[in-house]
C-alpha cells in the first residue's frame, strides 16, 4: 500500500511540476526573451569586418531597424531560383543565397496560403542566409576577395535543375573569381568556387561557407525535440542549444566529412563541405542583435601564377523529408544526414515505425487512416502480452468482493490486511504485479510512435476527416464555444477539443474496468487523472490524440473480451 501511495504521489507531483514549470518559469522566460529580441532587433549590416587571415568571417553588428522583405528583394539585381521544390533568388550583390521559399509547403493547410519562407536577406525582419567565399592568406593580405558588397556578373537568367548559374568577378589585382551554382529537384545546392591567378605572384586562399541567422527562433517543442545548431562531425551527431551557445559564445572543432547548420522542427539549412577534405567548423553567437552563425573553413589553397584552383561544397536548404535525406546520405556520402531529424532515444524503433506509417499513409491515401491501421498492427504484436496483463486484471477484479470482506475484518490493522491479502493471492494463484511487464515493454513503443507523429514533416498539414485538417496541429475545436456554435474564440488555455474529450472518455472507461484502489484517497486521485490527461492532450497534435484514443478503444475491447471469458459478468461495473 505504501508503494502505491508513493506512486500516486509521484504522478501528482510530476504533473504539478510540469504545469508549474511551464506557467511559472518557461512561459515568462519566453516572454522576456521575445521582449529582449524586440528591443535589440536590428539587422545584419551589409558590410562585414575584415577577418583575420585563416579565419572564417563573422556576422556584422546590427545597424538599423527591420524593413519589409519584399522591398529589400526589389532593391538589388537578382537571378531567380525556380525548381519543383524551391522558389527564390540569388542576390548579385554579395552572391548570397538569401531568398528562398518552399514550393510544396505553405503557412496554413490551405494551398492558397503563402509558401513557407526559409531564407531572408539582411535588413529584413528575420535575416537568414547562406554565403560562400574565400579568405585571403597572409601572402595575399592586400588582395581583394569577394564580400557582401561584391557585385557579380551572371551567366544565365535563372537557376533551375539542369540550368546552372555562373557568377564571375575580377578583383582588378590579378585574380578572377568564378562561382558556379547548381540545384537539384529537391533541396541541395552545389557550389563550385574557382579562382584564376593572372598575376605574377602565388596567392594563398582559404575557402569558407557560412549560414547566418539573426534572432532566436521560437522553439516549438519544449524538451521534445532539438532545434538549433546541429551537425555531424567525425561520424558523431552534435546538437547545440541556442541558450548554451549564448552562454559560451562559440564552439569549434576540426573534422573530415560531415555537415553543420541550423535545424528547426521541419526545416534544415546546413553546409555540407567536401566529405573527403579536412575543415575547421564553428558555431558562434553575437549578443548585439542576437546573431548566430555556423561556418566552415577549408585548408589553404595556393594558386600559382597562371594557374587556377577550385573547391566544391554543398548547401542543403529545405524540408526534412526522410526519404530525401536518406537519398543524399546514400548517393552523396553525407554522413548520418537523416540524423537531422530528432528520432529520440528509441531511434531503433522510431525510424522503422516511420517507414511503416509512411507506407500505410501513402498506400491508403490518408495519413490518419494509416495511423489507425498501424495501431491495429501494434496491438496485434502485443496481443499475447496484453492478454496476460488483462487476465491478471480480470483475476483481481473477480477477487474484489473477497478483498472488500478482508478490509472490513481487518479495519485499521494494515499489517493484518496485507498478510491476509497475500494469503488470498497465493490461494487463488494471482500475482498482482504480473500485469506490469507488458506495460513496461510498451513504454518505448509509445514514445517512439509519439516521436514519429510529432517530428516528421510527412504528417504536417496532412488532413484526416471532418474538422481535422492538420494532423500535426491540436484539435481546433473547443467545448467552451460549443465547438464553434458560439461566435467566440476562447483563450488558448480554454481550448479543449472533441478529440481530447473522446480520449478522456476512453481513459475513464479503462479505469472503470480495472480493480478499484483500496485507499479512498488513491481512488480520488485516480478519478482525477482522466481530467488531467484530457487537458494535457488538448495541446497535442491531433494525430497523436487519434492514435492514443484508438489504442484505448482497442484495449478496452480486448480487456472486455478477456474479462467476460474469465467470468467477470460486468467488466465495467
Amino acid at each position: 500500500m505504501t508503494d502505491q501511495k508513493n506512486l500516486i504521489a509521484a504522478i501528482v507531483i510530476s504533473v504539478a511540476i510540469l504545469f508549474g514549470f511551464h506557467y511559472f518559469y518557461e512561459l515568462p522566460r519566453q516572454q522576456r526573451m521575445q521582449a529582449e529580441m524586440a528591443r535589440q532587433k536590428a539587422l545584419t549590416a551589409e558590410t562585414m569586418p575584415a577577418p583575420a587571415p585563416g579565419e572564417a568571417p563573422t556576422a556584422a553588428a546590427p545597424a538599423s531597424g527591420p524593413r519589409d522583405r519584399a522591398d529589400i528583394l526589389g532593391e538589388a539585381q537578382r537571378v531567380r531560383i525556380e525548381t519543383p521544390a524551391l522558389h527564390g533568388s540569388v542576390a548579385l550583390k554579395g552572391g548570397r543565397l538569401d531568398d528562398l521559399t518552399l514550393a510544396g509547403y505553405h503557412v496554413a493547410p490551405d494551398k492558397g496560403s503563402p509558401e513557407v519562407v526559409l531564407l531572408s536577406p539582411a535588413g529584413s525582419t528575420q535575416p537568414y542566409f547562406a554565403e560562400f567565399g574565400w579568405i585571403a592568406g597572409q601572402d595575399a593580405a592586400g588582395q581583394k576577395v569577394p564580400g557582401p558588397d561584391t557585385v557579380w556578373t551572371p551567366q544565365g537568367d535563372k537557376l533551375a535543375p539542369g540550368q546552372p548559374l555562373t557568377l564571375t568577378w575580377d578583383n582588378g589585382q590579378g585574380l578572377v573569381f568564378e562561382r558556379e551554382v547548381t540545384v537539384d529537384q529537391d533541396f541541395m545546392f552545389t557550389v563550385v568556387q574557382r579562382v584564376r591567378n593572372t598575376g605574377g605572384q602565388p596567392v594563398t586562399l582559404f575557402p569558407y561557407g557560412r549560414v547566418v541567422r539573426e534572432g532566436t527562433p521560437k522553439i516549438e517543442g519544449l524538451y521534445l525535440l532539438h532545434e538549433g545548431p546541429i551537425g555531424v562531425l567525425g561520424g558523431t551527431l552534435r546538437e547545440l542549444e541556442y541558450e548554451d551557445l549564448r552562454d559560451d559564445g562559440s564552439w569549434s572543432a576540426d573534422t573530415t566529412g560531415g555537415w553543420i547548420g541550423f535545424t528547426d522542427k521541419y526545416w534544415l539549412v546546413t553546409l555540407v563541405p567536401d566529405q573527403k577534405a579536412p575543415v575547421s567548423i564553428r558555431a558562434t553567437w553575437q549578443g548585439q542583435g542576437d546573431i548566430y552563425q555556423t561556418d566552415y573553413r577549408g585548408q589553404a589553397v595556393v594558386v600559382q601564377p597562371g594557374a587556377a584552383a577550385e573547391t566544391t561544397n554543398r548547401l542543403f536548404a529545405g524540408a526534412k523529408v526522410v526519404r530525401v535525406l536518406d537519398r543524399y546520405e546514400e548517393e552523396l556520402g553525407v554522413a548520418r544526414f537523416s540524423y537531422a531529424i530528432d528520432w529520440g532515444w528509441f531511434y531503433f524503433l522510431t525510424k522503422p515505425f516511420f517507414y511503416a506509417l509512411e507506407f500505410l499513409g501513402r498506400t491508403i491515401g490518408n495519413f490518419g487512416l494509416g495511423i489507425l491501421v498501424f495501431t491495429v498492427f501494434l496491438r496485434l504484436a502485443f496481443f499475447p502480452l496484453a492478454n496476460k496483463q488483462y487476465a491478471s486484471i480480470a483475476k483481481m477484479k473477480k477477487l474484489q468482493p473477497q478483498m472488500e470482506e478482508l478490509r472490513k475484518r481487518a479495519g485499521d490493522d494494515r499489517q493484518r490486511l496485507s498478510m491476509e491479502m497475500m494469503a488470498l493471492y497465493k490461494k487463488e494463484q494471482v500475482n498482482p504485479l504480473s500485469g506490469c511487464l507488458p506495460i513496461l515493454l510498451q513504454i518505448p513503443v509509445f514514445f517512439a510512435l509519439y516521436k514519429v507523429l510529432y517530428v516528421t514533416i510527412e504528417m504536417r498539414h496532412a488532413p484526416f476527416y471532418g474538422w481535422i485538417r492538420d494532423l500535426s496541429a491540436p484539435d481546433p475545436t473547443t467545448v467552451f464555444n460549443l465547438f464553434g456554435l458560439i461566435p467566440w474564440d476562447p483563450p488558448a488555455f480554454l481550448h479543449l477539443g472533441a478529440l481530447p474529450l473522446l480520449f478522456g472518455v476512453t481513459m475513464w472507461l479503462q479505469q472503470k474496468m480495472n480493480p478499484a484502489q483500496a485507499d479512498p484517497v488513491q481512488q480520488r486521485v485516480f478519478m482525477m487523472l482522466p481530467f488531467i490527461f484530457t487537458y494535457m492532450t488538448a495541446s497535442f497534435p491531433a494525430g497523436l490524440v487519434i492514435y492514443w484514443t484508438w489504442s484505448n478503444l482497442l484495449a478496452i475491447a480486448q480487456q472486455w473480451f478477456i474479462m467476460r471469458r474469465m467470468g467477470v459478468k460486468n467488466p465495467a461495473a
